[in-house]
């Protein structure tokens, strides 16, 4: 479904926050440009929603540790400029004074000549780090028939979950929302489903005028924190100019009925990881391979994956694995994992239910569990690393659900 008639959107992805609940991860990178799936980096998933939904002029807002970020949209999101369209990185460029974006509203209003040069009818702005598909197109025509300034994307989430949501009441017989409450300790269920509640998926469509005017005005508000979510939206949702969109209402190409309106917030290391074993079950609740909605992102130049047998161990086993172009597994044990491109596995080695991320090599007779290792680090020969291995190296990051997590370049010693 695409909108009724052609208008003129401006997209505005949201690139700039630090990103602290994934750290180390995010030590050496922005939180947009984190990798994930193996190929992929987070920011992928929103750029090509907006692009499949065919909204292409595109400005990423960038801030802190972006040069991995900027390189990679460089790189990759190239679109025809014979008709206008771009993807491009706007970093933080002081033009209302010497200082950063003080939040995500700031960082609107202190890009706003980008609307003056583009003179958009709708804006939409967007998070860059949810894994989702979703067709944008669909709610720009809701939120034109229904003539509000503000369309606030929601997803149906259990009753029991609404303290890690900014929760939405909608309205009696209509789509205006009538209260909008972050994190509650409580939250009344839905008319139609009381086992759930609307949640804000950090996903917005604006007038453009509203936007313009609203972003100038949170500017001279000395108690605001500059922030989309937690300003804007309070602001119009009191002036009663504030819908929702039901993200399960919405229809994307290719999609089954097992992976139908998934989305998932990556802000933390365990939901980075839940996400991903998410991919690697036979029946996938994400769907990489949707082809007629795909998710788009940098081609490497690395030969073909290779599983091949050990002289002395024998065969190589794979079991739900996401296996990368340039990455070989030679004799070892892969089960419910992801090996990201150039990863190697050697003889009698043990990879389960692990994420290793690029040019990570696992020595020989080295077991790994329930870790996320970043990019460029060796592991030694014979190393334990994980739960259930018996040993844990001091120093390495432990999320609260138990995964470890190996910075970067960091140096393992034997053990």
């Amino acid at each position: 479904m695409q909108a009724k008639t052609r208008h003129r959107v401006l997209s505005m992805v949201l690139a700039g926050g630090e990103g602290k609940r994934l750290l180390p991860l995010t030590g050496v990178r922005a939180k947009p440009a984190v990798p994930f799936g193996g190929h992929y980096r987070l920011i992928d998933f929103a750029l090509s929603n907006l692009a499949n939904g065919g909204f292409r002029k595109i400005v990423v807002l960038t801030q802190y540790k972006s040069h991995s970020l900027d390189v990679h949209i460089t790189r990759t999101w190239r679109l025809s400029t014979m008709l206008g369209n771009y993807v491009t990185t706007v970093p933080a460029q002081m033009r209302r004074g010497p200082h950063w974006f003080a939040g995500s509203a700031d960082a609107i209003f202190q890009n706003l000549n980008l609307v003056d040069d583009e003179r958009p009818e709708y804006i939409f702005v967007f998070g860059a780090d949810h894994i989702y598909r979703m067709d944008p197109a669909q709610m720009l025509e809701q939120h034109i028939d229904s003539g509000a300034g503000v369309t606030v994307a929601a997803i149906r989430v259990p009753q029991d979950q609404a303290q890690q949501f900014g929760v939405i009441d909608q309205a009696p017989g209509g789509t205006r929302i009538e209260a909008f409450r972050e994190k509650p300790d409580t939250a009344v269920g839905l008319a139609d489903d009381p086992t759930h509640i609307l949640a804000s998926m950090g996903n917005y469509v604006f007038t453009a005028k509203t936007l313009v005017d609203l972003v100038k005005d949170d500017a001279l508000d000395p108690v605001s924190n500059r922030d989309v979510g937690g300003n804007l939206i309070p602001t119009l949702v009191e002036a009663g100019d504030a819908h929702v969109y039901d993200f399960t209402t919405n229809q994307v190409p290719g999609e089954t009925s097992r992976d139908r309106h998934y989305w998932r917030d990556v802000g933390t290391i365990d939901s980075y990881y839940e996400a991903h074993m998410d991919l690697v079950a036979p029946l996938p609740v994400f769907n990489l391979y949707n082809r007629d909605w795909p998710v788009y992102t940098a081609g490497t130049n690395r030969p073909p994956a290779k599983i091949v047998a050990d002289g002395r161990r024998g065969p190589a086993e794979l079991v739900d694995a996401i296996v990368c172009s340039g990455a070989v597994v030679s004799g070892g044990t892969v089960r419910n994992s992801v090996l990201s491109p150039g990863v190697r596995v050697e003889a009698g080695a043990v990879v389960e239910g692990s994420i290793l991320l690029d040019d990570v090599v696992v020595g020989p007779d080295a077991v790994i569990r329930d870790s996320i290792i970043d990019k460029n680090v060796m592991v030694p020969a014979r190393y334990r690393l994980g739960r259930g291995t018996g040993a844990e190296p001091s120093g390495l990051e432990i999320s609260p659900g138990g995964i470890t997590v190996v910075a970067k370049n960091r140096v393992l010693e034997g053990h």
